[in-house]
């Protein structure tokens, strides 16, 4: 672990300074980027910035969750390209390396001209439900796009699946339209990357309910829970919520008794150390 020294002045500006010599160092910089979003990923700029000019020999950004990731294409005209932007600001910090896990969508990677190790929370959330032995087990993908992540958990967890048909209607606010593939009678395990105010997951629950399933759990690799996530959550017929803490839950999040934590620590652990001694860390990305 480093010595360093993180402040804010009185109007709000943060001051970053490293408290040790660091010349030549492989520096491993750790920063989630959930809620506060802007000044978590301000305050990243400029600790990778102070290691550029204290002659740091490599700067790998860790980045557990991705922020901004979800704004990753124009969807509509006059908007930017929010994830691109994160990435080039990044990039013109100082940044070598990044570490992330689940992005939104896999081809961010492409925003980057460094080179980006994308793990996956698979392993470890899969490793949670086999143990569970869930009987009659359907993996339910919330959306078109999540179905080759809901794939490989039917793949690894033998079971069948299924997806339900939304409709966007504005940020934040989505309705399920129809389910695809069978769930009467069935456990159904609603696999996504993320789960923000809970709206989706909560409508999906419910058509499942209405189509006879009998059980439902949900997991996502980051619980972002923001607004009436965990209230909607308490309030659902799911069972329980199984999420990593690639973000930390705060506050009463930490109460819901529906949402179970598990770490990705030893994850990230093990790709810092295969990055450190130049070690392939594509055993890791499954």
């Amino acid at each position: 672990m480093g010595q360093s020294s993180t402040t804010r002045f009185s109007d709000g500006e943060i001051y970053f300074q490293i408290l040790e010599n660091v010349r030549g160092a492989d520096v491993f910089i750790v920063q989630p980027t959930g809620p506060p979003v802007d000044s978590n990923l301000m305050e990243l700029f400029l600790m990778i910035d102070a290691f550029k000019r204290a002659s740091a020999k490599r700067i790998t950004a860790v980045i557990p969750y991705f922020g901004y990731a979800r704004q990753d294409r124009k969807d509509k005209p006059r908007v930017p390209i929010s994830a691109k932007v994160v990435s080039d600001l990044l990039v013109a910090s100082g940044t070598h390396r990044l570490l992330t896990m689940d992005l939104h969508a896999p081809q961010i990677q492409g925003f980057f001209s460094i080179p980006v190790d994308h793990l996956f929370a698979a392993p470890v959330l899969v490793e949670y439900f086999l143990k569970l032995n869930l009987p009659n087990l359907t993996i339910v993908s919330p959306d078109a796009g999540g179905v080759e992540r809901a794939r490989a958990f039917a793949k690894r967890l033998h079971a069948e699946l299924a997806m339900a048909n939304k409709r966007r209607l504005e940020a934040n606010v989505a309705e399920v339209v129809n389910l695809i593939g069978e769930v009467r009678g069935r456990t159904c395990l609603v696999v996504d990357d993320l789960i923000d105010t809970a709206g989706t997951l909560v409508k999906t629950v419910e058509a499942l309910k209405v189509q006879g399933a009998t059980k439902v759990y949900a997991t996502c690799s980051h619980p972002v829970l923001s607004g009436p996530a965990v209230d909607r959550i308490e309030k659902s017929a799911l069972e329980e919520v199984v999420v990593t803490n690639s973000i930390q839950l705060q506050g009463d999040l930490q109460n819901c008794r529906k949402i179970r934590v598990l770490s990705v620590g030893n994850l990230l652990a093990q790709a810092v150390q295969s990055i450190h001694e130049e070690t392939s860390v594509s055993g890791l990305f499954i």
